[in-house]
């Protein structure tokens, strides 16, 4: 295993559990801030609705700028903030810490991901990328089912403690074994050609809003389809990490071998039966429990699985057509982070007016549009190309 990649996969891992640390405990906090529970999901769209607003801008002030240094920076003020959000005396105090863990998350994800590009030769790209988002395969499988764990046992405020530990690690580790990494020249950095990327983007932005319709609010939903609550959840998310690891291994092979729109069709489709039996859950067409566990589990298994396995390709895409351009991959993240907030928006208003099975409903209609963006626009497949020196 590559240590210099391994760096970088620790902080995809510290900011994507803190993205969905408290999901688990998303209703006990609600209750104790004073809120209902669709207004406390929303501590998740001011977080991924400042990295995306905030990313592009970002990383075209610090294009030129030593990925090492841009991420040791990004890290800290991670770990600071989800700290201070362990503190937050109200839900108006978090909301605003939250943004600001955000705005970290925007700085660190497009470096983590350019200069993963950059480590290892162009062939090994769809590897490196999928391996750097094992961070978050990491965070599903042991970072946010810890939290829930943390949270059912000692409190919300204890979920954002050890946010703050995770990134703090994260941060130890880029300082003592991430070498310096420049990243491609001026004229890499400073433009991309948007038109090429506009249905890579597309297909990025559906795909998580897709997903994170139903992720954030994972808790109401195996609480309604499985009749699991508390810490039980945390083994759900698990499963989540457990899709990942397969769909980050099939997905990063098939980034190498430079696949396009056949395989990404068939991730929406993964995406669509995955929606289709959390529905079926979720409207009791099952005995309850075991069964409807077992269907729950499958669907979240092959949904994480889907997303996981669109990811390297997607991105490999992106490195290939923008040269590695930093500001590429930042809208990427921009995108990225503009899906989750669409998935949390579009789950809050789906349980608060029609209930929860109206939040996988609600997946089904973006991954439908997605499917047919990706049939249409994306070329079938490229082939690898350099990115930057080494």
């Amino acid at each position: 295993m590559n240590p210099r990649i391994l760096v970088l996969t620790l902080s995809t891992f510290a900011f994507g559990s803190t993205a969905f640390i408290f999901a688990g405990v998303l209703e006990t906090m609600a209750h104790d801030l004073g809120v209902s529970t669709p207004v406390a999901g929303q501590l998740q769209t001011s977080y991924v609705v400042v990295s995306a607003l905030f990313g592009p801008p970002l990383a075209f002030l610090l294009g030129r700028a030593d990925r090492k240094v841009v991420l040791t920076f990004a890290l800290g003020c991670g770990a600071l903030a989800n700290l201070a959000c362990a503190a937050a005396p109200g839900f108006q105090s978090l909301l605003v810490l939250r943004t600001l863990v955000g705005l970290a998350a925007a700085i660190a994800g497009p470096a983590a991901s350019v200069a993963a590009a950059a480590l290892v030769p162009p062939e090994r790209r769809g590897s490196a990328a999928a391996m750097v988002m094992g961070g978050m395969t990491m965070a599903f499988v042991v970072g946010i089912p810890l939290g829930s764990f943390v949270g059912a046992h000692f409190g919300w405020r204890a979920t954002f403690i050890l946010a703050g530990a995770l990134t703090a690690i994260a941060f130890a580790g880029v300082v003592a074994l991430m070498p310096s990494v420049r990243p491609p020249p001026p004229s890499a950095a400073g433009r991309i050609a948007l038109s090429p990327l506009l249905p890579l983007y597309g297909a990025t932005f559906l795909s998580f809003a897709a997903n994170m319709t139903v992720n954030l609010f994972i808790a109401p939903v195996v609480r309604v389809g499985a009749g699991v609550t508390g810490a039980g959840v945390g083994l759900f998310q698990m499963v989540i990490g457990l899709g990942s690891i397969v769909g980050l291994s099939l997905g990063g092979r098939a980034g190498d071998r430079g696949e396009g729109r056949e395989w990404l069709v068939l991730c929406f489709l993964g995406q669509l039966l995955a929606m289709s039996l959390h529905v079926a859950a979720t409207s009791h067409l099952t005995p309850p429990g075991l069964p409807s566990q077992v269907l729950v589990a499958l669907a979240i298994f092959t949904a994480s699985t889907s997303l996981f396995s669109l990811m390297p390709v997607l991105s490999s895409r992106i490195i290939h057509t923008s040269n590695g351009a930093p500001l590429a991959m930042a809208v990427n993240g921009s995108v990225n982070s503009m899906g989750q907030a669409l998935g949390s928006a579009v789950g809050g208003f789906a349980l608060a007016s029609v209930g929860v099975p109206g939040i996988p409903l609600s997946a089904i209609l973006i991954s439908v549009s997605g499917l047919a963006l990706t049939a249409l626009f994306i070329p079938r497949r490229t082939s690898p190309a350099p990115v930057g020196p080494p």
